[in-house]
């Protein structure tokens, strides 16, 4: 399959640049509301008086919202077709972003926060759905490239950009804040109806329900959940492990460098996704890298654990990119949204459970380096199922 990929030519630019752009600003906006969320804590705290954990709140929940949206995602995509999902889905993403912006209290902000999660939630699979209506068979990979590099990037710009120059042009408002970077998605979301070729809806309702017999569903979110419990478990943890290490001065570095890099891999991933995306070795290598990576965070210290771990986030984004892409290249257009909200379901439920496993296991010893061995422990566990991954378009 994957050879038959490589075999045909590039897409056109001028053909490809329209949808390109679409689903890139789709991508960003996967990320963008869910990491504006840490730097903006601080702020946000000061003001409605959060405690610790529901300043932790801001971010987690988001993720746990992930995983629990996958349904209603797969849902709206079997009855109104994934560009309509995919428009109402980032309009209740804007309600519950920009929402919080508005809000007076601590309830009303975790009710628009678990919005905003579920938006996000229902883009993952109505995305992966979209591109068989929108992109010849020979150009999905490239199209899983182009928008989960725009999702990569959102991590960047909304972690990076937010408190050095978004916030002092509005008067260091959070609130303001956050209504600009929700506020565009809009734009986007009526932007999706300018491409004419779709179909709107399905010609029939087809199920939605993850399909438990089809072995990929399991598999593939597993593996999705080495690679999201990696990177935001190492990302949540690196503060605790480099104090411990008395290294603490080192973290601003340290997490742009590791958030940098999942950057990087996917712009790789752009120019390598129709060659790559359907190799299984290439899975297998990424997740051993990957796993190797989060060792060497662990076990080394200072600098040589901070390029471990950078490495980790590079190999982890190109294999979440290479898990992300397969749906539309193993099932049928009617059955992509629905594999790949099960495979969402499956993996941001272990994102979310892993890191955080470990993070009591962590509190009740005393030693944040055992929330980084809880980690491993489910990485090294699930490797061997990359090495039984069948992928062979049914």
């Amino acid at each position: 399959m994957a050879n038959a990929i490589a075999a045909n030519t590039s897409p056109s630019p001028a053909k490809l640049l329209p949808v390109a752009v679409l689903l890139w600003l789709a991508g960003v906006y996967l990320r963008i509301p869910v990491l504006v969320a840490p730097p903006l804590a601080p702020f946000i705290s000061d003001e409605l008086g959060l405690t610790q954990a529901l300043t932790g709140a801001l971010t987690t929940l988001p993720i746990l919202m992930l995983a629990i949206g996958a349904m209603p995602g797969s849902l709206a995509i079997s009855r109104i077709g994934p560009r309509n999902t995919l428009a109402l889905a980032m309009l209740i993403m804007v309600i519950g972003s920009a929402g919080r912006g508005l809000v007076p209290d601590t309830l009303t902000l975790m009710i628009a926060s678990a919005i905003m999660g579920l938006g996000v939630a229902m883009m993952q699979p109505a995305l992966p759905a979209l591109l068989p209506r929108w992109l010849e068979p020979h150009h999905l990979a490239i199209g899983s490239a182009i928008y989960m590099n725009g999702m990569l990037m959102g991590e960047f710009i909304g972690a990076g950009i937010t408190l050095p120059v978004l916030m002092p042009l509005l008067d260091n408002s959070w609130r303001a804040t956050l209504l600009a970077w929700s506020l565009p998605a809009l734009l986007v979301a009526a932007a999706l109806f300018l491409p004419k070729r779709d179909l709107a809806r399905p010609v029939r309702r087809s199920a939605w329900l993850p399909d438990w017999k089809n072995p990929l569903t399991l598999r593939l979110g597993l593996l999705l959940g080495l690679s999201g419990s990696s990177f935001f478990g190492l990302n949540a943890y690196m503060g605790n492990l480099l104090e411990q290490q008395g290294n603490f001065d080192l973290l601003p570095d340290a997490l742009f460098w590791y958030n940098f890099a999942q950057v990087f891999a996917s712009l790789v991933m752009l120019k390598m996704a129709r060659r790559w995306v359907g190799l299984r070795s290439l899975i297998v290598v990424m997740a051993i890298l990957s796993i190797s990576g989060t060792f060497g965070a662990l076990l080394l210290t200072g600098w040589a654990s901070i390029i471990s771990a950078t490495f980790m986030s590079f190999f982890a984004g190109i294999l979440l990119i290479l898990l992300v892409a397969l749906p539309p290249l193993l099932v049928s257009s009617e059955e992509t949204g629905r594999l790949s909200a099960g495979t969402f379901l499956v993996g941001y439920t272990l994102a979310f459970s892993v890191p955080m496993l470990g993070g009591v296991l962590a509190d009740w010893t005393g030693d944040i380096r055992h929330a980084v061995w809880v980690i491993l422990a489910y990485s090294v566990l699930v490797l061997p199922i990359a090495f039984r991954l069948k992928l062979n378009r049914s």
